[in-house]
């Protein structure tokens, strides 16, 4: 460990963090360029295979950043698409970012720091940033935003040179230190764990732009909500945003203890994949999933969803704009399962749904999920930790889908637990409530 670590892990006071050195390099989970055809003809690209985890060269810092000692990060299934190299490898990102020059130059390097999570304490801040200081405890938004671009000022996820930190830009949170602008900075919770407070910004504020940000759904009191992997990361906070707005959550899971823990979470309907019968992306099977589908909701609920939230891809894309109701919406953040989606358009067109594309959350959206999560309104969705050195097997989970909500991943964090400072609030809220997942 180096020096800075040591004072950071310590508790040193912000005047001595602020004279440690920085140290050269720093351990990080990590691909490299050279590795990039490695699983040409494989069937299982194993991303155990492609992720490193050594020392990396400790970038210089921009005006507009800060250095971050991470304490602890959290898995995305963007880090598998890096890891896998498709559907491109994540290299051309960072070459096309590299390529507007000045400061972008660092992010072209023949290896890509993973990770779009991160809780930790910063270290250094450069010459422009304004409203954080060294020896504050933060969390990492993902957007990473061009504040020169107009319409970025109109909604941060608008804008062409808005990037998924940690995918399309380099120097990202599954590491001993990240690299952030001060324009993706959130306070952390007080009364959650280093683990706890990583593994919410990317996911939960995807949901929340995508269910209850002016931007995506606009879901009402009472509007029947039909959420695929309710107990992922994503749909594991859009079950608790639709229930805590006065919705009608309805989940759909994959086995006996994903359907417990949806119900934990507040699922009024939990439905099994395996009453739906076989699912594919073939219109006649699409079809009659749909029936299905449809019927096993309106036995529980009397209708059908007025709003479906859609990041399966391909497989349930097509059943996803069958079952929403007359005048629904399906509103889509991803396509895990495969991008050319297959639909018959005469359950669009002529029963007048809507289909949104949502990505991400601009910093307003974040910092009102982060207010949400601070009062205690919104639960963490880890479900296990894994350390830095075991990122591969925590990737792997991730790839293979045998992991419920979201995957922590401790970094500079020598435990699990560590970075409460608001015990009475996590008492009074008590386990249940602040780490449902954590407590089956």
């Amino acid at each position: 460990m180096d020096e800075l670590s040591e004072a950071v892990v310590s508790g040193a006071a912000p005047e001595v963090l602020e004279r440690t050195p920085i140290p050269d390099e720093y351990t990080a989970a990590h691909v490299r360029v050279e590795d990039i055809d490695m699983f040409s003809g494989v069937e299982d690209k194993d991303v155990r295979k492609s992720i490193r985890v050594g020392a990396v060269p400790m970038p210089e810092l921009a005006p507009d950043e800060v250095l971050i000692a991470v304490m602890a990060s959290a898995m995305n299934y963007n880090t598998v698409w890096s890891a896998i190299f498709e559907p491109l490898p994540t290299f051309n990102f960072l070459r096309q970012y590299g390529n507007q020059g000045g400061w972008a130059t660092r992010h072209d390097q023949p290896y890509h720091v993973l990770g779009s999570d991160a809780s930790g304490v910063i270290v250094r801040v450069g010459a422009g940033v304004r409203n954080w200081k060294v020896g504050d405890p933060v969390v990492v938004a993902t957007a990473h935003v061009d504040d020169q671009e107009p319409l970025t000022h109109h909604d941060g996820m608008m804008g062409a040179e808005q990037r998924a930190w940690g995918f399309e830009t380099n120097f990202g949170g599954l590491a001993n230190y990240a690299v952030a602008r001060a324009s993706q900075l959130l306070p952390k919770a007080a009364h959650l764990s280093w683990e706890e407070a990583a593994c919410n910004p990317l996911c939960a504020g995807t949901a929340y732009r995508m269910l209850i940000g002016q931007h995506g759904a606009n879901m009402r009191q009472g509007d029947v909500v039909l959420i695929w992997g309710a107990t992922g990361g994503l749909g594991g906070y859009a079950v608790q945003f639709v229930k805590n707005g006065g919705g009608i959550p309805v989940g759909v899971v994959s086995s006996d203890e994903k359907a417990e823990a949806a119900r934990k979470l507040g699922c009024e309907v939990v439905i099994d994949r395996r009453e739906i019968g076989e699912i594919s992306a073939d219109p006649a099977v699409t079809v009659q999933a749909g029936r299905r589908l449809g019927k096993l909701i309106r036995q529980e609920v009397g209708e059908d969803p007025q709003i479906v939230f859609e990041h399966v891809g391909r497989d349930t894309f097509g059943i996803s704009v069958f079952v929403a109701a007359r005048g629904g919406t399906v509103v889509t953040c991803g396509s895990s399962t495969g991008y050319a989606h297959n639909f018959d358009n005469r359950y669009l067109w002529m029963r007048m749904k809507r289909i949104i594309g949502s990505h991400g959350a601009n910093l307003y959206e974040q910092w009102q999920v982060n207010r949400l999560l601070q009062r205690g309104r919104i639960a963490p969705m880890l479900s296990a930790v894994y350390g830095l050195d075991q990122v591969g097997e925590a990737a792997r989970a991730i790839q293979s889908n045998t992991h419920i909500g979201k995957v922590g991943v401790l970094c500079q964090a020598p435990r699990a637990g560590l970075g409460v400072t608001d015990q009475g609030l996590r008492a009074r809220l008590g386990e249940d409530r602040v780490a449902p997942l954590r407590a089956r």
